[in-house]
């Protein structure tokens, strides 16, 4: 084995001008000395580590999710930001500064942390990789870019769209205001396409990334919200509006930029913005168009279109192009009569009138009928249930506010289908009829031997024979008809065969023996009180020809959807007196939609389970028959119910369900003509319920049936002891006041306020005084 040796040699020179080192042996005593214990006189000079801040993420949630989506942790960044202080060496102390920072930020800024980081050109704002080639989507807001590893960590679930996290509630850019609601190719790989379409619905929908009604100025006045949703939502709306100041002609529909010549021709008369400035178009003409002085291509058409502009005219022109000088009554002419001008027009790069234009600027303030943004639909609707005992006239009602409020009631398939269901009813009428008849015929005979008890049955055939008794042909056909009945084919041949069997019917309808039975309708339980009214029709009815009136279609039964749910949605039109201008708060009224669903028993389930899925009911209308009182039905069991009493059950049901806990309750005592027809005839206290009603009337009753005293009729009277029953059977329940009213269904006057007053329930709703406040107001109720 090798070993190598070296040797010191003795230096022998000069002197050394400074001293070797020399290695002097440590002594080690008996213990390890130790450091003393710091006083607490030197605490504060003690060398402390100072710590490095960590940016956090932002705390920021979405409102709302779109759809259902597990975000990651986003402990990567913080990992990735604490490797970062890898450059400040461990070892490196501090001491405090002697004058700190009375406020510090103990949370930065995340955007300004974000600008720290170095981006590469073209890459992931969040990973950093990828190159220009590299397919991205770009916040709508900040134009962050994100790869398709990183969009849903760094946008979430998009409850606004394609933002940031960070940038959600923040309005969008105004160069990609086009990009709204248009899905991308990287957006549609990532997700399904049910989640695209609801993120892009988001995108539009979201008030967030909407255009904001003060960035508009319209004659010099910045928009208020419903102004804003007035000129988006006209027939014709101004094209890719952008913040900025714009003129606007209301009587003739011109629209510009300011200082600019007009570029549009929007709808005409909305009432938005300020008046109309001389100088709006910076023209210098001396020509004037509704008090604004035209631009010289302006000048240029009207000569073109041969207006005579010789010494400087002014001129008030309307939306259909007709045009007259100031102060004169005589139309002088039409500026659009010529093809030639609309040609011109292009050329000279000026507006024409659209077709979608209102030319006559009739009711263009009105929101009916008008299809609203849809991020205004959602915030704006209010909704309606409107439900019932089974023959209360819930189903009139609803037809009643289609035909009221929709310029298109019933399409054309809707009437087809009202058509047979018509036809179809007759036979179902008759049926029960015919069941009747045979009821009272059998009841008569046995009559008629109890009074004949000596004489030998079967000896003479006038025996057999009563008012009941109908001709051998007829009894045939009737035979034949309860037989398809009970073998529930009837809708199988009706009404395909009406038409075959219309003679037969029409006959059988006006026999002795049949108009016996419906004289004694009442102890028919099952005959709708609007048989007669399609019976005593039924051979037009029967023509292949036949087109059910407006009034058809309201008598008509069972126009129901298969679930007993329907529903229309509407806006209220201005009554006459309001016709002269909408303004202030009655603006704000034509920017709420309403939607009326209507609710048959059947839809309701045991016991009203199904009532949940109405959570977000504002009023509940409640309707009740006056004319049910004396009146009865069987159950599924078979027993005998008086309609009355069914209703005042179902109504308990409804008021004590968890889902309507605060909502208003608007009941309509419905076919107020009813119980006056009744009334005399048929006393009220027939039903239990009403067993103490005892009007208090004048011994001597004037000979129009009306109190000398109060000057009320004995309907009146009975509608106040009805309303005031169901007010303390509903105070009782719940603790609240009830709304009542009157209506009769087939009247649309009635019909018409009747919802009404349940719009008015509405703004009490929202202008009620909190609990805090003195006093509250409570409106009265409706009588008949």
């Amino acid at each position: 084995m090798a070993a190598e040796f070296s040797f010191a040699d003795e230096y022998v020179g000069a002197p050394l001008p400074y001293d070797l080192p020399e290695a002097i042996p440590i002594e080690i005593a008996d213990q390890i000395p130790i450091a003393a214990i710091a006083t607490a006189s030197l605490s504060d000079d003690i060398p402390v580590v100072d710590p490095i801040p960590v940016a956090k993420p932002p705390s920021t949630t979405s409102p709302t999710s779109v759809f259902e989506n597990s975000i990651h942790d986003l402990s990567s960044e913080l990992k990735n930001s604490s490797a970062a202080t890898s450059d400040f060496t461990d070892s490196s102390f501090s001491s405090p500064d002697p004058d700190p920072d009375p406020d510090p930020d103990p949370d930065p800024d995340p955007d300004r942390d974000a600008d720290r980081r170095v981006q590469k050109q073209h890459s992931c704002h969040r990973c950093s990789k990828g190159s220009r080639f590299t397919e991205k989507e770009t916040c709508l807001v900040c134009n962050a870019k994100y790869c398709i590893n990183c969009l849903l960590r760094a946008m979430g679930s998009m409850p606004e769209g394609r933002k940031c996290v960070s940038c959600i509630g923040s309005p969008v850019e105004d160069s990609k205001r086009e990009r709204l609601g248009k899905s991308s190719r990287m957006l549609r790989r990532l997700l399904s396409s049910l989640e695209v379409e609801q993120v892009m619905r988001a995108e539009r929908c979201c008030e967030a990334n909407q255009l904001r009604p003060e960035d508009v100025c319209v004659n010099r006045k910045r928009l208020s919200p419903e102004e804003m949703v007035l000129l988006q939502s006209c027939p014709c709306p101004p094209q890719k509006l952008k913040p900025g100041y714009y003129w606007y002609d209301k009587v003739s529909g011109f629209w510009g930029k300011e200082g600019h010549k007009p570029d549009k021709i929007i709808s005409p008369n909305l009432n938005v913005g300020g008046s109309l400035m001389r100088n709006a178009s910076n023209g210098n003409t001396g020509i004037l168009i509704n008090g604004r002085e035209i631009t010289k291509v302006e000048m240029q058409m009207l000569k073109w279109a041969r207006v005579q502009c010789a010494g400087n005219p002014h001129f008030w022109v309307n939306a259909d192009g007709t045009y007259q000088e100031e102060g004169q009554k005589n139309i002088k002419g039409q500026i659009w009569s010529r093809a030639t001008t609309k040609l011109l027009c292009s050329f000279l790069s000026l507006p024409v009138p659209s077709k979608g234009a209102n030319p006559s600027g009739e009711e263009v303030n009105n929101m009916l009928n008008r299809n609203l943004p849809d991020y205004i639909e959602h915030r704006t609707l209010q909704k309606l249930l409107l439900t019932g005992f089974h023959g209360s006239g819930t189903s009139t009602i609803f037809k009643q506010a289609k035909f009221l409020y929709r310029s298109v009631p019933f399409s054309e398939e809707e009437r087809e289908s009202i058509k047979l269901i018509i036809q179809s009813n007759i036979y179902s009428y008759l049926c029960i009829l015919l069941e009747g008849r045979e009821r009272f015929e059998e009841e008569s005979l046995a009559e008629k031997k109890k009074k004949q008890p000596h004489e030998p049955s079967g000896t003479d055939e006038c025996d057999s024979v009563t008012v009941y008794s109908i001709c051998p042909r007829l009894k045939a056909f009737s035979d034949w008809l309860l037989k398809v009945m009970a073998s529930g084919n009837l809708e199988d041949i009706f009404p395909a065969a009406t038409r075959e069997y219309a003679p037969t019917v029409a006959e059988l309808w006006k026999d002795p023996a049949i108009q016996a039975t419906y004289n004694r309708r009442s102890e028919l339980l099952l005959l709708p009180s609007v048989a007669s009214y399609f019976l005593e029709r039924v051979v037009d009815i029967s023509r292949m020809e036949y087109e059910p009136s407006d009034m058809d279609i309201l008598y008509a039964d069972g126009i129901t959807s298969s679930n007993g749910l329907t529903f229309t949605d509407f806006f209220f039109p201005p009554l006459p007196y309001e016709a002269s201008g909408i303004d202030g708060a009655d603006q704000q009224d034509t920017l709420l939609r309403y939607q009326l669903i209507g609710l048959h028993t059947k839809g309701l389930g045991e016991n009203c389970k199904w009532l949940d899925m109405f959570e977000d009911i504002r009023v509940v209308i409640f309707c009740i028959s006056l004319g049910d009182y004396d009146e009865y039905f069987e159950d599924a069991s078979g027993i005998t119910l008086n309609k009355m009493m069914e209703s005042k059950r179902l109504f308990e049901s409804m008021v004590t369900h968890e889902t309507f806990d605060q909502v208003d309750f608007l009941l309509i005592l419905n076919k107020y003509d009813i119980l006056e027809q009744k009334i005399d005839r048929s006393p009220l206290t027939q039903c239990d319920w009403f067993d103490d009603y005892n009007p208090v009337s004048s011994r001597h009753r004037p000979n129009n049936d009306r109190n000398r005293n109060d000057g009320t009729t004995k309907a009146q009277q009975a509608f106040h002891y009805i309303a005031v029953k169901f007010k303390r059977l509903f105070a009782t329940l719940t603790g609240r006041k009830l709304y009542v009213t009157s209506s009769n269904s087939l009247d649309s006057d009635s019909v018409d306020a009747a919802l009404r007053y349940a719009r008015e329930i509405l703004k009490w709703e929202e202008e009620r005084p909190s609990p805090n406040d003195f006093s509250s107001f409570e409106p009265t109720t409706l009588s008949p």
